[in-house]
Order: C-alpha cells, then structure tokens, then sequence
C-alpha cells in the first residue's frame, strides 16, 4: 500500500514541480486556503519536489504539515524522488541500477543534502538526518494517482501501449526498471497519451512556458526549478494559480506559529 492515497475525487488543485520552492509553494498554499470549496477539494502534488530548488527538506516537511491541516492531500512520485529513495536504499531496487551515480551528479541534489544540514554525496549521513515522515514518505510514493476523470502521471503515458496495460504496471511499480518512462521520459508530452486513453492525462516533469491544456494532456511544471511562477491548476475549471515570485531563491516566507492554513 502506497504511503500516500492513491485515488481521488471531485474537485482538484494540482501543483507542478516544486523542486524545492518552497517560499513559492507559501503562495500557491496561501491561494487555496482562500477557495470557498478547499474543504472538499484534492491536492495533488505531480513529483519533484526536491532536488534542484533552494530548500528541499522545508517543501518536504510543509507537505507533511499540509496533511495535518488538510486530509484530502496526496504526492506523485516524480523521476527525482525515484532517484533519491533508490540512493538511500529506501526501495527494493537492483544493484544494477546506479541510483547514487546519477542521482549525486546528474539531478542538483546538492540543494536536497545542503537543505538537510548534509555534505553533497554524503549519503549515509543524508538518510539519517531525514525525519522518519520523510523516510515513509519516499520510501513508498506512487507511480499515479487516478480520479474518475483524470490519471495523474509524472511524465505521462506511452502513446504506443494500451492505457490499462500502462495503468496496471503503475499500480505495481516495478522497481526492477532502471528508468521507468513513465517518470522519465521527456518524449511522452510530444507525443500524447495512447488513442484509448479515456481521461486526460495531467503530468508535470518537462517545463513548459505557461501550463499546457490539449492532445489529451494537462502539463503543469512551468519552473523547472530553475525560474518562472510555480502553477496550480484547479480541475475541473482549468484555472490556473500562479506564484508572484519567479524563481529559487534564498529567503523564505515567515510562518506564524499556531496557524491553520484553512
């Protein structure tokens, strides 16, 4: 069982990559906390929030204390939280897949050890300064999320396999794949979800400019991390929630103590 819920209902926000923005991800929550529906409305994380971005670890522990304040909250593994869990062993992966390689040189998770009080590469010393929540959390993320009208997909579907044999071997997560497309590719939002496909398929993962409604898609990562507005979509409406800032920063938001962000 996924450490997070899987299916969902009703009205949704869906927030793109974070990457570790978490002053920006302040605002969109700010934003929501003012819908006259929140109480009833999903939240969707599509992946990656860590990595990349300036404070990893605080965007990890608001989700935590998003879901205290809001039971109706759910993550989407993305190819970033793929990479951190198999470096820390926190999946039953293969050896022949070089988690630690890639993730330590390819993926800026220098921020992700920096913002958890860590030397980059110290992987040993990462994992146990990581509070136990962000242990089960990561450990256990899924692969989708499904809602009678759309299916959440990091990346996004192959065009070229049948949905329901796509949708079974999310639900499984095979952890024997060593670059499970459907977390990775960048293909996949060229190319469109299969002709069979009988919802949407809201993904996050490639930056796009500005969020992208169309070819059976919803594309919702318009930072990358790296610049631009962090974006919240809201389902069904299509409305679009935007940060004011545009980009990693140092400074971070201030949080007053006792608030309900409700």
């Amino acid at each position: 069982m996924a450490s997070v819920p899987t299916r969902t209902e009703g009205p949704v926000a869906v927030i793109g990559d974070v990457h570790g923005q978490t002053a920006q991800l302040r605002e969109i929550i700010a934003q929501l906390a003012k819908l006259p529906d929140i109480h009833k409305r999903w939240i969707v994380f599509i992946g990656d929030l860590v990595d990349r971005g300036p404070d990893p670890a605080g965007t990890v522990q608001l989700y935590c204390d998003l879901v205290k304040q809001h039971e109706k909250v759910t993550w989407l593994c993305g190819n970033h939280e793929y990479a951190m869990a198999g470096t820390l062993g926190l999946i039953d992966a293969p050896d022949y897949n070089d988690f630690r390689g890639r993730w330590t040189n390819l993926y800026d998770s220098h921020t992700t050890f920096k913002s958890y009080g860590v030397e980059h590469d110290d992987v040993e010393g990462l994992k146990a300064a990581l509070p136990a929540e962000h242990i089960r959390l990561l450990s256990d993320l899924p692969w989708c999320i499904e809602h009678r009208d759309y299916l959440f997909v990091h990346a996004g579907l192959d065009r070229n396999l049948p949905f329901e044999t796509q949708l079974r071997i999310l639900r499984e997560r095979d952890h024997s794949l060593i670059h499970p497309p459907w977390l990775y590719s960048k293909d996949f939002i060229l190319m469109g979800p299969p002709a069979d496909s009988p919802v949407p398929i809201v993904l996050g993962h490639v930056p796009v400019p500005k969020v992208l409604f169309g070819n059976g898609m919803i594309a919702t990562d318009t930072t990358g991390g790296v610049g631009g507005a962090l974006s919240c979509v809201l389902l069904p409406e299509n409305i679009v929630l935007q940060s004011s800032s545009s980009g990693p920063g140092p400074v971070e938001a201030p949080v007053k103590k006792k608030r309900s962000w409700w």
